[in-house]
């Protein structure tokens, strides 16, 4: 099973890039649902992950910091709440653009989709930096 997902890491970049492509010049509908689908997926996982012992990014945080103390364990499940809210309406938001203008879908699955995420990474770092600056974490 492991090998399947190395495969699948591998070719993930060639399979989008060959799928925009594919919408550029052939103008094919069903690749605007690309961005709902991937959005969905990775909802699931989050959310997924929310049932069971260690979360997806409590698993991210262990391999990266080692062994997790209490408070952020917390904190990392807390913030998988925040992720799966946020993926969520991405995704909705993902899928109302296919249904609009050309421009309106790669507006948002080309930009915006991504500012916005960035934004979330960028407000939780520095919320992350500043609950360690005062030993909250």
């Amino acid at each position: 099973m492991n090998g399947f997902y190395k495969k699948i890491k591998f070719f993930a970049p060639f399979i989008t890039f060959l799928a925009v492509i594919l919408f550029y010049v052939k103008k094919i509908v069903v690749l605007k649902y690309y961005p709902p689908v991937c959005n969905f997926v990775f909802f699931l996982i989050f959310f997924l992950s929310c049932f069971s012992k260690e979360t997806i990014i409590q698993k991210i945080a262990k391999v990266t910091d080692g062994t997790l103390t209490d408070k952020v364990r917390k904190y990392t499940r807390n913030l998988t709440y925040i992720w799966v809210i946020f993926i969520f309406l991405n995704f909705l938001i993902s899928l109302t653009t296919v249904f609009m203008s050309d421009e309106i879908w790669m507006i948002y699955n080309g930009f915006l989709s991504y500012v916005l995420t960035g934004f979330l990474f960028m407000v939780e770092y520095v919320i992350r930096i500043a609950l360690k600056k005062r030993n909250l974490l």
